[in-house]
């Protein structure tokens, strides 16, 4: 529209042009929540299929769903459509992607397939696994709550407060997605243990320990050359070798929070000690 074409319009048509655009906008940030949400709808849908590609599609659909999540919140600050709205969205998003869709994608991987039990052995795994993966969902619902109340941890946003929902689905979307070529597990020892590592990342989301949240990185400045480099290495070797990366990334995250932790304690129980 030219210069003389605005002059035309009235002020309030204008206005009213300008407002529209404006919230137009908000549309950016809620379109990578609503994909954020359509992989964990597709990931649950996947899960319950039971098939062995079927297992893995839904890991990558988890995987591919942290992406998003990082990207909507980050778009809504940068182009300043950030709302309480968007907020809301985002934690229902979260607990249908990152609780609903891997405590279903951990069930019937873990458990569907177990073979060679006696009826009260099957039953009381049945029963053990269930409670394990409702105990991670409510976990990762009540994770949510408390950062929409309580926000990052105090002196600053370089940490979460307890491990991050989308990191804990990413620890069960990794080791599916790392362990499809072998299919669902059909025994019962790999099953107990694999409920129990559901069980700690569950408990993981409600503890008190820090983890690195990424958001102090400046993005929007000029980086050196050799990081551009690293990052698309990085890219390519989780892009050839995503089965084995992607397991150490998401497994050496959820470790490394834990033995900060642990180091702190001692740290503090030394140093009362010599005052």
């Amino acid at each position: 529209m030219s210069e003389f074409e605005q002059h035309e319009i009235p002020f309030e048509d204008r206005k009213y042009r300008r407002t529209r655009l404006r919230r137009g906008i908000f549309l950016l940030p809620s379109i990578f929540t609503g994909a954020n949400l359509l992989c964990g709808y597709y990931a649950s849908i996947a899960a319950l299929n039971g098939g062995t590609e079927d297992f893995d599609h839904a890991a990558k659909a988890i995987g591919i769903a942290i992406l998003f999540d990082g990207l909507d919140g980050r778009i809504a600050r940068m182009t300043g459509t950030n709302t309480e709205f968007g907020v809301q969205f985002d934690s229902l998003a979260d607990v249908v992607t990152f609780g609903i869709a891997p405590a279903i994608l951990a069930y019937s991987w873990g458990f569907r397939s177990i073979a060679g039990l006696s009826s009260e052995g099957y039953e009381q795994l049945g029963h053990f696994a269930w409670i394990c993966c409702l105990a991670f969902l409510i976990c990762s619902a009540w994770r949510l709550a408390r950062f929409n109340v309580q926000g990052m941890a105090p002196g600053g946003s370089k940490n979460f407060v307890g491990m991050p929902t989308p990191a804990a689905a990413g620890v069960v979307a990794a080791v599916v997605h790392a362990c499809h070529w072998i299919g669902p597990l059909s025994e019962k020892m790999w099953a107990i243990g694999w409920f129990a590592l559901i069980l700690a990342l569950g408990a993981l989301m409600t503890s008190t320990v820090r983890y690195y949240s990424f958001k102090d990185i400046p993005w929007t400045r000029k980086q050196p050359s050799v990081t551009i480099i690293l990052l698309c290495l990085l890219v390519a070797v989780i892009w050839r070798y995503s089965e084995y990366v992607l397991v150490i990334l998401a497994s050496s995250y959820a470790l490394i929070g834990v033995i900060l932790h642990i180091v702190r304690v001692l740290r503090h129980r030394l140093v009362a000690r010599t005052v």
